[in-house]
């Protein structure tokens, strides 16, 4: 240990000459607490790991951290954490799992990454990281490693014939990365979102405590970090809430040109959500078409490659743009007699475009893990690896027909370069006091733009430049026209932006919390929310 230490200080040491800022940032001296902290896991300066660490899956920004720690235990975490925060040397930290962030979230530049993903090695486990999902079939929950997978945790509470109540779209994302921003898909008008179904947490606070928190036990902390964006702790237990795991699934798609008639079928159904599971779908989602080759593509291959579906085909009006409902229903032998018909008495109070109905049988693990399918498609043709520039929004209800106007059918065109989402939530199925921030209705939508751009292409449309500047436009376009949306995913760059995202009152509790949980401002820097004038030390250069 003592040869890996010096070693360690030696690596670092030749980073020194690149930091800047002089008071902040990871510097090691032999009296640096960094350098005197013994770790169960290993902390890295290898190349590979600061460069994966320096990453996200948007490919649009890049910040490379002085070190990587790749935790053994949940000491290991809170030990770094009271190191970071020893003055004069303190340093940034963040968590990272499987780098899905967007905008440079995860990464921290002159500082340290903590690796959340579990790695199965006894050489980098520990009494925290190294069991897999614990599942209580009698409590109905599962006890998981903030860095585990979704699809991990699926697999294992299948064993049992349970499964999470509420999901995302994609499930290679870690519980804590999810549990930090909120976790949301088709399931959500019924059960909410994921942080809307976690009993209790384990988290290392931005001071270095370890904490359990409940809604009884250290509530303000647990609500805190909920949807808090990894700015007042690190999840490194997660105890998740579960229900009976169906066998199979009916997965529809339906037809609209009419967005009223889109919108009013989508509100319908989640207004169902109190029914019994025999009066309701179990998943409602939507997407948008606004050119001929999407309705085919990667996330609606859905429909048949022999039998291709043209938006010309249907006659669409509203300027070419076509709405496609995509709903599922559940079922196992307990009701495989009777899901047929319960769809189709569903399928009767909508209104489609006739003929335009798509359905597919499948085992229910195939359809929740479907765009792991289309990702490997995606890597084999070189496809996933390229700048994602996504923006994720709410959008009120009362503003989505509006939306639909100025987005949808002006600023898109033509072109979008991957899928549009659109589907709405209950409010009073998010867990009230969390960090996340909704619009103020009843019900609103996720609209969820997810592009890609590619550089060698002579289609300017499809370019990086073009989709960045059209999503600028949109959300001009939004403040214009007094839309009020939220971002899901935000990104701001100013404290000016992140106040008016919150809200005065919002804004006073996120701040408060901060204070209370990380009052050195250690965490999470790279979500540029905290600037120099609320005293953070490391925030030179974020939302100044």
């Amino acid at each position: 240990m003592a040869t890996e230490l010096l070693l360690l200080s030696l690596a670092i040491s030749r980073l020194i000459a690149a930091v800047l800022g002089g008071g902040s940032g990871l510097t090691l001296t032999p009296n640096n607490p960094l350098h005197l902290t013994t770790f169960d896991g290993h902390l890295t300066t290898d190349a590979s790991a600061l460069s994966a660490a320096s990453r996200d899956f948007g490919l649009l920004t890049q910040k490379e951290p002085s070190a990587v720690l790749r935790p053994a235990s949940v000491q290991d975490i809170a030990r770094l954490i009271r190191a970071a925060n020893n003055k004069p040397s303190s340093f940034p930290v963040s968590a990272r799992g499987h780098g899905h962030s967007i905008n440079g979230q995860a990464q921290t530049a002159n500082g340290v990454v903590v690796d959340m993903i579990r790695r199965h090695s006894k050489t980098t486990l520990g009494e925290a990281a190294s069991y897999g999902p614990r599942v209580s079939a009698e409590g109905r929950y599962v006890d998981v490693w903030g860095g585990e997978l979704w699809i991990d945790v699926l697999n294992a509470t299948l064993e049992f014939g349970l499964a999470p109540n509420s999901w995302t779209d994609y499930l290679y994302l870690t519980v804590g990365g999810t549990l930090s921003n909120a976790g949301i898909s088709g399931q959500a008008f019924n059960h909410g979102p994921q942080i809307s179904n976690v009993h209790e947490m384990d988290v290392v606070s931005g001071k270095g405590e370890v904490l359990t928190c409940s809604r009884e036990e250290n509530r303000e902390l647990f609500h805190a970090v909920l949807g808090g964006l990894g700015q007042f702790g690190i999840i490194t237990r997660a105890r998740i809430a579960l229900e009976p795991a169906p066998k199979r699934v009916k997965w529809i798609r339906v037809l609209y040109s009419n967005f009223s008639a889109f919108t009013e079928d989508q509100e319908y159904l989640i207004s169902l959500h109190a029914k019994p599971s025999s009066q309701k779908f179990d998943y409602v989602e939507g997407f948008v078409i606004v050119d001929e080759g999407l309705i085919n593509n990667w996330r609606s291959s859905f429909f048949s490659p022999k039998n291709p579906v043209k938006i010309s085909s249907l006659g669409g009006t509203n300027g070419g743009v076509l709405y496609c409902l995509e709903i599922t229903k559940n079922y196992d032998e307990s009701n495989a007699d009777s899901v047929d018909q319960e769809v189709e008495d569903l399928l009767s109070e909508l209104q489609y475009i006739p003929a335009t109905e798509f359905t597919t049988d499948l085992p229910y693990v195939d359809f929740l893990d479907r765009v792991h399918k289309a990702e490997l498609k995606l890597r084999a043709k070189g496809l996933w690896d390229v700048p994602h520039p996504w923006l994720n929004l709410f959008v009120p209800k009362s503003k989505i027909a509006e939306f639909d106007e100025g987005v949808f059918k002006g600023i898109l065109g033509k072109k979008t370069s991957g899928p549009i989402l659109i589907y709405p939530m209950n409010k009073n199925k998010w867990e009230e006091g969390t960090s996340v921030v909704t619009p103020d209705e009843d019900v609103f939508y996720l609209v969820a733009l997810l592009r890609s751009a590619l550089e060698d292409t002579q289609d300017r449309t499809q370019t990086l430049e073009h989709l960045t500047n059209q999503n600028r436009r949109i959300l001009a376009f939004c403040q214009d026209s007094n839309i009020q949306v939220k971002q899901y995913l935000p990104h701001y760059t100013s404290s000016e932006e992140w106040r008016a995202h919150f809200g005065p009152q919002r804004w006073d509790q996120f701040r408060r919390r901060k204070m209370e949980f990380d009052p050195k401002h250690i965490l999470a820097t790279g979500q540029r929310i905290f600037s120099m004038e609320m005293g953070n030390d490391h925030a030179k250069g974020y939302a100044s």
